[in-house]
């Protein structure tokens, strides 16, 4: 059984998540405020939170914070909000995946298996080489890139591209940072071959609206782990 603690103040939904997930691998624990939650982590030592934002007491992205400076236990965001700004910026606060309300109760699941699969690769109780973020499947031992379960075929630097997005799922990185890491060598202004590779990947992930591959306007380029459903 995995512990789960659920930080939200809805309390319709509340009991719909805890219904649903109580029928799998979850026990779950409720905390309806924002300013009770970082005690409550520290003495139920989850092995995932489902934390929303707006929450009385204390904001989400503040709690998001809390919990991240003290363990690297999984945070799903689970929200109203449907600010790309919000997104952004929780993620680079430590959160590991972001999903908006409504959500259907399979995919929830779904996600926290994905996020507790890759948590135990972390802690070495998987392949440290196999990344998964819903539909998508890196197994970077292999070279192996599923999608929606078919293999797809994908060019050196296009698999190197996604591979260095996906290592750094949430974070930004600017196109210098991109290319030290693919080529080791820095932008010079003029070098488009990232922004090509970029598009070339979204044409193959159906990513028509760059959900799953964000453009950061000045800063670069962001993978968002929870848009690969």
């Amino acid at each position: 059984m995995f512990r789960v603690m659920l930080v939200e103040d809805d309390a319709r939904l509340a009991q719909l998540v805890m219904e649903y997930l109580a029928g799998y691998e979850f026990t779950i624990d409720l905390v309806t405020r924002g300013d009770a939650a970082l005690e409550r982590f520290k003495a139920l030592s989850p092995d995932v939170v489902i934390l929303d934002l707006m929450l009385p007491g204390l904001d989400g992205m503040v709690v998001c914070r809390q919990i991240r400076e003290l363990s690297e236990t999984p945070i799903l965001i689970l929200t109203a909000r449907e600010d790309s700004y919000d997104e952004v910026s929780v993620l680079e606060q430590g959160a590991d995946d972001f999903v908006n309300k409504p959500v259907q109760p399979r995919v929830l699941l779904a996600r926290l298996r994905a996020l507790l699969r890759r948590a135990q690769g972390k802690s070495g109780n998987a392949d440290p080489a196999a990344l998964e973020f819903g539909a998508l499947s890196i197994i970077a031992s292999d070279r192996v890139v599923t999608w929606r379960g078919e293999h797809c075929l994908l060019s050196n630097t296009e698999y190197k591209l996604l591979l260095v997005l996906a290592e750094s799922a949430g974070r930004v990185l600017s196109r210098d940072a991109l290319l030290k890491k693919m080529r080791g060598i820095e932008f010079d202004g003029l070098d488009r071959s990232i922004d090509n590779c970029i598009s070339k990947l979204r044409r193959k992930f159906d990513d028509v609206d760059s959900e799953k591959i964000k453009t950061v306007w000045g800063e670069g380029y962001l993978f968002s782990p929870s848009a690969w459903a």
